[in-house]
């Protein structure tokens, strides 16, 4: 249709691959779309494997813990009040990695400036998403044992000391 409306106006003119704008711009920001799902299969990998290192790590405190626990509950703590303090001991190193890790990572952010589009690197909603995210992971990684923790029949825990 358009070589067709091209040749009507001048038959002499050679005509050459025709290409829509959208076509141009897609192929030139293949490379850095690549790119940027690359980051965001590591950054979703990163966030699974802390997510199971914290659920590892927090199941083998229970454990640990068993005894004392069953203690506090014996004594009276009512299993929401063991279920915060396991949860509490799961976010403890997550909000002080935040504290440092966020104004490290608002300075070192300045080199991926290149790799973003339509977003600054010190983007206040990216980094409060990112926050959020580490600490609804975590948060969920620990709901398990700290369910777990909750649940432990003084009795049993006792017996086992």
């Amino acid at each position: 249709m358009v070589r067709g409306a091209i040749h009507a106006i001048d038959p002499a003119l050679p005509l050459s691959a025709f290409r829509t704008l959208d076509d141009v711009v897609a192929e030139s920001m293949a490379g850095r779309l690549f790119q940027m799902s690359l980051v965001l299969s590591f950054a979703v990998a990163a966030m699974l494997l802390a997510g199971l290192g914290i659920y590892g790590v927090m199941s083998y405190t229970v454990a640990q813990r068993t005894n004392e626990i069953g203690i506090r509950l014996a004594l009276g703590a009512q299993p929401g009040s063991v279920r915060r303090m396991v949860l509490r001991d799961a976010l403890r190193p997550v909000v002080v990695g935040l504290a440092f890790g966020v104004p490290l990572a608002l300075v070192a952010a300045s080199s991926l400036r290149s790799l973003l589009f339509g977003v600054v690197p010190q983007d206040a909603a990216t980094v409060i998403g990112v926050c959020l995210a580490l600490t609804a992971t975590a948060s969920f990684a620990a709901y398990v044992p700290a369910r777990r923790a909750s649940r432990v029949d003084p009795m049993v825990a006792l017996r086992h000391e």
